[in-house]
């Protein structure tokens, strides 16, 4: 259906409360769509210009007004906030224009909210919370600064990246991998917290270690192992983490004086097992002078969180089994079900790609897709230098120690 017509539709049912449980599926024009384009190349270069010429005309007429108050809203309700979210929706592009001046929350406001959504990195759920009113009261002259920012970043990393290759976009919490100039598969992630950042680097993808161990680093060990043992000595065998001396030989965690700092003298190794490991099933070796690298994690249900800044610098992968079956596919031997296998084996077992592939971590917090869906996300690292207030409520984040690699 035309957007002429959807908008007809629209003021049909006005004023009537079926309009709540309208189907939203007959306003597809509106719909997010999924981008196969890559973040990092010359069509998302081309689309964030684009965006920025529309942000400007949006700045030129004023920008948007502000959502007030902390109220829920969602479809079935009526409330002079719903004028003001309609009127905001349609200057962003989420909403037609014809139906921005009703009080009604129907099921075409709802789906304009998770357009908006699902633009600003939050979950697509429809009703407009603490977070999605504080992304929406961003001004837009701000916003149009961080398209200008993000675009000097895209242009510099948009060249010749290669035919295989990974995009680790941080703001984002997103791998992408890429092939041929198509999104091949793209996975939600988890990276590094504000004060443990993940670095930006461009790096290569040489080995995949199946069961692995996890060797704690010293910073974890000082800033989590040593605060925890203090309050709690079993810490370390409920987690299945061993301490071993110099010589490699097994050191009881009872004859260390967790008082002091005699902790940073040993090793710390957690047994392998997807149940427990922090490194879940999968590790991914990306040889780096940060000493960084990507696994997967047994804390799945952080994928799921609007908020994923939980990690110490590495990189946690949603749907890993895809995301290695993607990196192994040329490498001779390593179909999936081998790889399934080797993961049920609980053998510790390593697969070296037969050509490395390139990974680039990158922080891009804002850009644009070839379809015209404008994209921001959260500064979380205070780098685009606009000090956005951080205003959105999020969870608090469980600290153990399978939320801290």
């Amino acid at each position: 259906m035309a957007a002429v017509e959807v908008a007809q539709a629209q003021q049909v049912a006005l004023g009537s409360q079926a309009e709540w449980v309208q189907s939203y599926d007959a306003a597809s024009s509106m719909r997010l769509r999924r981008s196969n384009t890559p973040t990092l190349s010359a069509e998302a270069v081309a689309a964030t210009e684009a965006a920025i010429a529309q942000y400007r005309d949006i700045v030129n007429r004023g920008g948007w007004g502000q959502i007030q108050g902390r109220q829920t809203l969602k479809v079935g309700m009526r409330s002079p906030a719903v004028v003001a979210l309609r009127q905001r929706l349609a200057i962003s592009g989420d909403l037609s224009v014809q139906s921005s001046d009703t009080d009604i929350f129907d099921s075409y406001v709802e789906a304009a909210v998770k357009r908006f959504q699902g633009r600003h990195g939050l979950a697509p759920t429809g009703v407009v919370n603490a977070s999605t009113i504080a992304a929406m009261n961003v001004p837009a002259q701000v916003r149009l600064q961080q398209l200008e920012t993000n675009l000097v970043r895209l242009r510099s990393l948009s060249g010749n990246l290669g035919q295989r290759y990974v995009i680790v976009n941080i703001p984002a919490a997103q791998v992408e991998t890429v092939e041929n100039g198509h999104v091949a598969t793209r996975h939600a992630a988890g990276v590094g917290k504000i004060d443990r950042q993940s670095p930006i680097m461009n790096a290569k993808i040489t080995q995949v270690n199946f069961n692995p161990f996890w060797t704690v680093p010293a910073s974890i060990i000082r800033k989590d192992l040593i605060p925890k043992m203090r309050t709690d000595p079993s810490y370390l065998s409920d987690q299945k983490i061993r301490v071993f001396n110099g010589q490699g030989q097994e050191v009881p965690p009872q004859s260390i004086n967790w008082n002091s700092n005699e902790a940073t003298r040993y090793m710390f190794r957690q047994d392998p097992g997807a149940d427990l490991n922090s490194m879940g099933m999968v590790r991914i070796n990306i040889p780096n002078p940060h000493g960084v690298y990507m696994h997967d994690t047994p804390s799945k249900g952080v994928f799921g969180d609007d908020f994923r800044f939980v990690s110490s610098g590495c990189v946690r992968v949603q749907n890993v089994r895809d995301y290695i079956t993607w990196l192994l596919k040329d490498t001779p031997g390593w179909d999936r079900s081998r790889i399934d296998a080797a993961i049920a084996s609980g053998d510790r077992i390593d697969a070296t790609i037969t050509s490395s592939v390139p990974v680039y971590w990158t922080y891009i917090t804002s850009w644009a897709t070839a379809d015209g869906a404008v994209q921001f996300r959260d500064d979380i690292y205070n780098r685009d230098g606009l000090n956005i207030a951080k205003v959105m409520n999020y969870s608090a984040i469980d600290e153990d120690i399978d939320a801290t690699n």
